[in-house]
């Protein structure tokens, strides 16, 4: 038994952690647990823990159903939720979920980014992220399609004053930091009720799980506190929706490959080429990064969201931004990707934006003229004159331009990119049937 495994079951031990729950990503970007007892943890070490995979969302098929989670030692931290005698009791892993054979299930989300990292490294890249999350806080949760009540009426930067929730976004970041996860600054949003918090940067896959934890605790927080708290990508139509803008940076070793002091922009050749090929696939990853229908009511023109592929220095109504807060620092030069929204797979969005960002350096593509424009008041005819592509309006355009993509169904494997579709086809097939509120009030007359 390695280190890792002998620290995890001492700590187990001294801490009188009583759970211990396996959590794990199915396709769509859910969080998954199953419990054990402490006694049951060295034997998971060693074979896993079998469940029926062909009951959790792309996993696979009722022939093949025995599926194995496999504890991953390194993400072992203990929940900051404390019992009646005061102490936490209950800790928490990621696992990463195999076939019974040992091989690595292709349906997992955390298999699916480790194989885009794979192939980074294999160039000489590791990659960082850092994500800014933004979210509601409700006064309700209504279940019959009622709009729900803010938690507040601040705006962006306001010390705004919940009416249920004061100490929330306190509340929260001492939970997350409980449990490893570093963070880098919170404030109030635009609308009502929205929050943001900042994660401090780290590799792809630690981020990734560090997404779905963040989550997690932010939902439990906002329940010990009396609000709910919610991802969707857009719940207000008068308000903009919710984003999950993520900064990326390609290092060699110690070095930031995306940075030249030579260059005006600081800018390297690995960074533009990366740019370059984030915008030319942006299309075809745009079903990954935002996968609900809900989130093209958020990407839509003058939502404060990305409509068309362009990018550009501080400009916010890019696709994806070079921040310029700290000039000349290298270790700080990083793009901005502006258009995945909070409720996506980080795993699997992370994963497409490394995959389209690696084909821009492979094949050497050419980064466009810079938007020095307010991208948001151009009109179609305008953009196209500039040569700025539409991004996807609906779910339905962005998996056609899905459907047609090597890139993503190399990037997600065969087996994940099939149930994908499968899976969106039917959210959007749904969703068309449906009548809404809007329609009967504007046609029942006619």
């Amino acid at each position: 038994m390695d280190r890792q495994k002998e620290f995890v079951l001492r700590t187990i031990e001294e801490r009188d952690i009583r759970f211990v729950r396996l959590w794990f990503t199915d396709v769509l970007g859910f969080l998954k647990s199953v419990a054990i007892a402490p006694a049951e943890l060295e034997g998971a070490f060693t074979e896993g823990i079998g469940f029926d995979g062909s009951s959790i969302e792309g996993f696979s098929r009722v022939s093949e159903a025995d599926t194995v989670a496999m504890p991953d030692p390194s993400t072992f931290q203990i929940l900051p939720w404390v019992h009646k005698d005061g102490k936490p009791h209950t800790a928490r892993m990621f696992c990463d979920i195999a076939m019974p054979d040992g091989s690595p299930s292709w349906s997992d989300s955390r298999h699916v980014l480790r194989r885009q990292l794979n192939k980074a490294g294999d160039l000489g890249f590791s990659c960082y992220v850092h994500p800014e999350i933004e979210f509601f806080l409700l006064k309700n949760s209504p279940d019959d399609g009622s709009e729900p009540i803010p938690a507040d009426k601040g705006g962006y930067f306001d010390q705004a004053v919940h009416d249920t929730a004061p100490n929330f976004r306190r509340h929260a970041i001492e939970a997350l930091e409980s449990m490893g996860i570093s963070v880098e600054f919170s404030h109030h949003e635009t609308a009502p009720g929205q929050q943001e918090i900042d994660l401090r940067y780290a590799d792809a896959l630690s981020m990734a799980d560090n997404v779905m934890t963040f989550r997690y605790v932010v939902k439990e927080v906002a329940l010990l506190e009396g609000v709910h708290a919610s991802f969707m990508p857009k719940p207000f139509s008068q308000h903009a929706g919710s984003a999950m803008h993520t900064h990326m940076s390609l290092f060699e070793g110690e070095s930031n490959a995306f940075f030249n002091p030579d260059d005006p922009m600081e800018l390297s050749d690995t960074a533009k080429q990366f740019i370059a090929g984030i915008l030319h696939h942006a299309n075809e990853i745009s079903a990954v990064t935002n996968q609900w229908v809900n989130s093209y009511k958020r990407l839509i023109h003058g939502g404060e969201a990305p409509t068309a592929g362009s990018w550009g220095r501080a400009n916010r109504s890019a696709l994806v931004r070079v921040p310029m807060y700290t000039p000349n620092k290298a270790g700080s030069r990083r793009i901005e990707v502006r258009s995945p929204d909070s409720a996506c797979n980080p795993y699997l969005t992370f994963a497409v934006l490394l995959a389209a960002g690696l084909r821009g350096v492979e094949h050497g593509y050419e980064l466009p003229a810079e938007a020095e424009d307010d991208v948001w008041s151009l009109t179609r005819a305008e953009r196209r004159a500039m040569g700025y592509r539409e991004l996807p309006g609906n779910l339905d355009h962005a998996l056609r331009e899905m459907e047609k993509s090597e890139l993503v169904a190399e990037a997600l494997g065969e087996h994940v990119f099939d149930y994908f579709l499968r899976n969106k086809r039917a959210e959007w097939e749904q969703y068309r049937t449906q009548v809404t509120p809007y329609e009967l009030k504007t046609y029942l007359s006619l």
